[in-house]
């Protein structure tokens, strides 16, 4: 369902465009700064998160026959980005994007009564890069051209939670908890594609991409047990760990396919 939806977006822009160029009558405009927006459905490969998923499954479900939390593996990648062309065939970019995955279940264990069970990873990476243009393919009013990309990205915010609640009568308050941790880190991306550009201002891209973002080291920034805040040591760490004693990592990585619009100044 997801994969249509992104085919469905991909036809919607080319068929704006293509409407937009016919307009124009002219020749395909190629400016020399676009601003691009993007949305990507991606792999998201999740890390530590889904190694607490697994903990908790067996645990907390599997003990009592309940269906199990399913993994963070796959969500929408949003991200702005302004391209410049420095010479014909090479531009350059840089931008920022928001990336989040969750998992959500609801048990009703009883009349009025829920158990609600959360986890989430999430950043905002900021990246820049650069992207090598090749021949461009003229057909009347539209061009086209293959290119392909790289560069670096620094993971901001990159934050994974996990907790349970449960209300309603008779549920003991120890039942509720949540914690998050939250670390920075360095990645990179990769990416190709088609760049297609009509006799207007507006452009389009698809591309292939592949995100490395494996943020190791996380710490604890939130802890509520019982429904009660648990304080941390101020302007101190608190390391977190996943189920093997290792520390927790944050990946934000995986593949996708981007489908852009970008508008030319």
């Amino acid at each position: 369902m997801r994969f249509r939806t992104a085919a469905g977006l991909a036809g919607f822009l080319v068929l704006a465009a293509l409407l937009s160029a016919g307009r124009a009558m002219a020749s395909a405009e190629v400016h020399r700064l676009s601003l691009v927006l993007s949305g990507s459905p991606t792999q998201l490969k999740g890390g530590d998160i889904n190694d607490a998923i697994d903990t908790y499954n067996r645990v907390a479900l599997a003990p009592i026959g309940n269906e199990p939390l399913k993994h963070i593996q796959f969500t929408w990648a949003y991200d702005v980005e302004l391209r410049y062309f420095v010479r014909p065939s090479f531009a350059v970019a840089a931008g920022v994007s928001q990336i989040r995955g969750q998992q959500r279940k609801q048990f009703l264990p009883a009349i009025g009564s829920s158990w609600d069970i959360a986890a989430e990873v999430i950043s905002a990476p900021v990246h820049v890069g650069a992207a090598y243009y090749l021949q461009p393919y003229n057909q009347g009013d539209f061009q086209a051209r293959m290119f392909f990309g790289a560069g670096l990205m620094q993971y901001t915010y990159a934050r994974a939670t996990f907790g349970q609640t449960f209300t309603g009568a008779g549920i003991p308050p120890a039942a509720t908890f949540h914690y998050g941790l939250t670390q920075d880190g360095p990645g990179y991306y990769l990416e190709g594609g088609g760049h297609m550009f009509f006799a207007s201002h507006w452009s389009v891209l698809i591309a292939g991409t592949y995100r490395s973002g494996k943020i190791s080291a996380a710490q604890y920034d939130e802890l509520t047990v019982s429904g009660t805040p648990v304080p941390l040591p101020p302007g101190s760490s608190v390391p977190g760990y996943n189920s093997k004693g290792q520390p927790f990592t944050i990946d934000m990585g995986g593949a996708g396919v981007r489908f852009a619009a970008a508008y030319g100044f």
